[in-house]
């Protein structure tokens, strides 16, 4: 496998849309190969997800994946998923606030605000159909590596610019009570 460069903000790439994929182009063995190189890329940046986008490639795939991640210990687990050509329909109104990061915005997090429970439809690696929901704080993951594929970047959508923070200063005065509100949207929402 291949770990591949992750691009930064400013990179005009990660404002592009990314393009549907095709079956015939998903089965093949070249992007197959990209998409085990996605997900080794993403786990060895210690990433909740990645998408193609973010890798110089301008198609609409994404892996998400959190298994007792270093950098969001507080992220329910996910298991390793990959879409493509994903469509989220959120199902409430109900929105919770996140805190967020980017492998694509070095050292800054922010407040998001993110729907609560979607619907994912997409398909997954091998062309397979995937129809699922997804509630909390693993909803919050799936739309913002999604909205990668639009060119839009979590910095996008702080609606409060003074939530922005280094990961050392989120670390120093603003973890312990995101960990609080995390907690209550997972029990709220199981994960």
């Amino acid at each position: 496998m291949t770990l591949l460069k992750i691009a930064s903000i400013g990179a005009p790439v990660l404002r592009q849309r990314a393009r549907e994929v095709s079956p015939q182009e998903l089965a093949s063995p070249e992007l197959q190969t990209f998409v085990d190189d996605l997900v080794e890329t993403m786990h060895d940046a210690s990433g909740a997800g990645l998408a193609a986008i973010q890798v110089h490639r301008a198609i609409r795939i994404v892996a998400i994946h959190v298994q007792d991640n270093p950098r969001y210990p507080y992220k329910p687990n996910i298991p390793l998923t990959i879409l493509v050509n994903p469509v989220l329909t959120p199902l409430s109104e109900e929105r919770f606030d996140n805190y967020e990061g980017c492998l694509s915005v070095p050292d800054l997090r922010g407040v998001v605000s993110r729907w609560a429970e979607l619907r994912v439809q997409a398909l997954d690696r091998h062309g397979a159909p995937i129809d699922t929901v997804v509630r909390g704080i693993t909803a919050g993951t799936y739309q913002h590596e999604v909205d990668h594929l639009d060119g839009v970047l979590f910095v996008d959508r702080v609606t409060d610019p003074t939530t922005l923070t280094t990961w050392k200063e989120f670390a120093r005065h603003h973890e312990a009570g995101f960990r609080e509100r995390v907690e209550a949207v997972v029990k709220r929402w199981g994960s």
